[in-house]
Parts: C-alpha cells; structure tokens; sequence
C-alpha cells in the first residue's frame, strides 16, 4: 500500500490551504463552472460559517475539502495532505483519519444500531476498541440509553446526535457540517448545533459550518461569503 501523497507543514501552517480552487462539471447544456477560483486559508482550531445563496458552490466547496468530489484544477491541501494528487483509497484513509462529516440528511444505516453506526469509521480505522469509543461517543451527546436502538426508533433530533456521536468519535482535525439542522425544527435544530459548539470546543476540532443561519455563522470565529463560486471580497474577515 502506497503511502499517502504529503509535504512537509511548516509550524504554524494552516491546516487547510486551498489554491486556484475550480470545479467544473459536465450538463447537457455545457460544461458548468461551479468554483471559479477560491482561495482559502483554515488555522487549526478555527471555526469558519460558511454563507451564501443555494447554488453558489458552498456544498461543492465541502465536498472537495472531504475529497468526495475530485477538483478540476488548483491544490487542496489538509494537513500536509495533497487532496489532488491522491487516489480514491488514499482519500479514504485520510477521511478516516482526519475528517469528520455532518449533513443535513442523517446517513445512517437502518438496519444498524446507534451503537454500530457510530463505530464503522472506528473499525475502518483498525481501533480495537471501536465499540466502548462508540458507546463513550454516544455517552457523550446524550444518548447513552439509546445504543442499540435502530434509526427508525429514534426521532430526527436523536439521529442527528449520532450522527454527531459517529463524525467526533474518531476525533477528526476538521469538522465539516452541511447544514445539520436542514430537517430539524427550530427548538431541536437549536439544540444538536449547541452540541455540536459544545463538543467541537472539547475537542479542539477545526470546524467549517455551513449554514443559512446568520445567528449560527455569527458563532463562528469566522464568516466568509461564496457568491457564483467564488469568496465574496471583503467577507474573509474575522466577527470576533
């Protein structure tokens, strides 16, 4: 197995450098430029909300920082990681290591217990203790009496928190949410994003947010625009 693609982090380097970031992907209609060029820095530690109309690349901008979707040109780097220079195995086990990933849409398995969807990226990983992290994960965002229950008997709040139990058990570098309370209502969205603050602070957790939300970027160190796929100037800058 070949090693992962890195270069050597200089101290104090961001954990997150993007470069002449593009994204163009084919339409019936013609190519479609979806990042045009984003340039971003994320320091480790720092919480960046993420804003921007529906359809101005923001989800697409996540999705090739979690190396789900292959960037057209430019350089993504986390961690010393080239993302594009990587293939679809080496992502995977970067992924493991470093990334954690909340959406809207929960994304368990049905036929699985809260307990096992949390522990599936800890056994991909090779952790011999997969199932107590799992179970200590689950502890931790208040669902210690639900660990063998299945998704279908647990309510959109309670799934969303193990959802959040499944993406912070590895202890990722960087969190990556995609509007986590998109299916929620108001009180219970409310209360899974003061998890979410709550645990991404324990941990330390590196976190890019994307949201709709100005009250929830605003709690964010960090606010930056995406407008037709690019950064917005001038909405780079620090809130706080």
């Amino acid at each position: 197995m070949a090693p992962d693609p890195a270069t050597t982090m200089p101290p104090g380097a961001p954990l997150v450098q993007v470069r002449g970031l593009h994204l163009t992907v084919a339409a019936a209609a013609g190519p479609v430029n979806i990042l045009r060029g984003i340039d971003l820095d994320i320091a480790a530690g720092e919480a960046v909300g993420v804003v921007g109309p529906s359809g101005s690349g923001k989800t697409s901008l996540l999705m090739v920082l979690a190396g789900l979707e292959a960037a057209t040109s430019g350089s993504v780097v986390l961690d010393g990681h080239d993302l594009t220079r990587m293939d679809e195995d080496a992502l995977a086990r970067l992924r493991r290591r470093e990334v954690g990933i909340v959406f809207q849409a929960f994304h368990l398995i049905a036929s699985m217990t809260a307990l096992e969807n949390v522990a599936i990226p800890l056994e991909l990983a090779g952790a011999a203790d997969a199932m107590a992290r799992a179970a200590e994960s689950l502890v931790s965002v208040g669902l210690g009496h639900r660990l063998t229950h299945l998704p279908g008997q647990l309510s959109g709040g309670e799934q969303q928190r193990v959802a959040l139990a499944r993406a912070f058990a590895p202890r990722p570098r960087l969190l990556l949410a995609d509007e986590p309370t998109g299916n929620l209502d108001g009180a219970t969205g409310a209360a899974v994003m003061e998890l979410l603050f709550e645990l991404r602070a324990r941990h330390g957790t590196t976190l890019m947010l994307i949201t709709h939300d100005p009250a929830l970027a605003a709690r964010c160190g960090r606010i930056i625009r995406i407008g037709d796929g690019l950064i917005v100037p001038g909405d780079d800058a620090a809130t706080t």
